[in-house]
């Protein structure tokens, strides 16, 4: 629930900022129709791929998935440390949020009645980060059917907190450390994607679940140790 909650807060944040942009400079209406027609999309995917997983030979997937979803936390916890060792430039989604609002700006005023840019760009803002909650969610779920609720629950509670703070703030969370996130949310998933791909190819866990946490405190000594490493090589090449 953790792993899922802290991964669809990123992409939630990152969803948020551009429907907020959208329903700003070209109407609520239009903007929160296609926020609400892309989560409907996302309900039928999540609908149609869960229902699916029931006739996948288990250890197969589990294989398949492990591998993806490791490669995808490596993907995350790589830039998380390049950002943290000041290698590349930290996330900024009041920038985002500026650099949106300019070019929706410059596409017209919006109409009355249903504004078709701006129900496009919430629905696909919607889609494309809510496709990978979703396969976030089926993935940490994929190793056990007992565990895809805990993490469809975590989504959901995320999905809920960022909508609240959206609709208080009328904002970008930029406060929230999405960078520190991300760092986290990248050793959480390497953590899921090696424990999911051993249990594949038939590897029994010392402590079965309980490698998982020591798997995530590995990832999370070495991120440290690469963080350290190229702060060092970037005030050596200075």
């Amino acid at each position: 629930m953790l792993a899922s909650f802290l991964a669809s807060l990123v992409e939630c944040v990152e969803a948020l900022t551009v429907v907020l942009a959208v329903g700003v400079v070209r109407g609520w209406r239009s903007a929160l129709a296609g926020c609400a027609t892309g989560l409907l999309a996302l309900l039928l995917l999540v609908l149609l791929l869960g229902h699916a997983l029931a006739r996948v030979p288990l250890h197969g997937f589990q294989l398949v998935v492990g591998a993806l979803l490791l490669l995808f936390g490596m993907r995350w916890l790589r830039k998380a440390v390049l950002r943290a060792a000041g290698v590349l430039a930290l996330h900024d989604e009041d920038a985002i949020y500026r650099r949106e609002m300019q070019a929706l700006g410059g596409q017209g005023n919006a109409r009355l009645g249903l504004d078709k840019l701006a129900f496009l760009v919430a629905f696909k803002s919607t889609v494309l980060e809510g496709v990978e909650v979703v396969f976030i969610v089926l993935a940490i779920g994929a190793g056990r059917a007992e565990l895809l609720w805990p993490a469809s629950l975590g989504a959901l509670a995320a999905l809920l907190v960022v909508a609240a703070l959206g609709v208080v703030l009328h904002r970008p969370l930029a406060r929230v450390p999405e960078n520190t996130l991300k760092f986290a949310v990248g050793v959480l998933l390497c953590a899921f994607g090696t424990f999911w791909a051993g249990e594949g190819m038939g590897y029994a866990w010392p402590g079965e679940d309980r490698a998982i946490p020591a798997l995530a405190c590995a990832f999370l000594a070495v991120a440290m140790l690469c963080v350290a490493w190229c702060r060092r090589t970037t005030r050596e090449a200075a």
